[in-house]
């Protein structure tokens, strides 16, 4: 087996036993973002509802309901929609 097998291996037995609750000496970062004002931050970066929608790839349909807070992003979108807020063309500019 070559070492970088073994470190991956070393790596996911330990993330299992650390899932399990066992003690295995990582390190946790809790990171938390703030429920974001979904419709303020499209309107910051100039794009209606369906050029917004496409270029963060969710359906118009979910961003209204963000927008109508009838749902709320979680998970990456939250994430995504914390760094347009902090810079709108980010994905704009990252992806062109």
């Amino acid at each position: 087996m070559s070492d970088a097998y073994k470190s991956i291996r070393k790596g996911l037995e330990e993330s299992l036993a650390h899932a399990k609750g066992k003690k295995t000496g990582a390190r946790v970062h809790a990171v938390t973002v703030a429920d974001p004002d979904v419709a303020a931050i499209r309107t910051r970066a100039g794009l209606s509802q369906a050029e917004f929608a496409r270029s963060i790839g969710v359906a118009v349909g979910t961003l209204r309901g963000w927008e109508q807070g009838r749902r709320k992003p979680d998970g990456p979108a939250r994430v995504l929609l914390a760094l347009i807020e902090k810079r709108p063309r980010i994905v704009q500019d990252e992806l062109r």
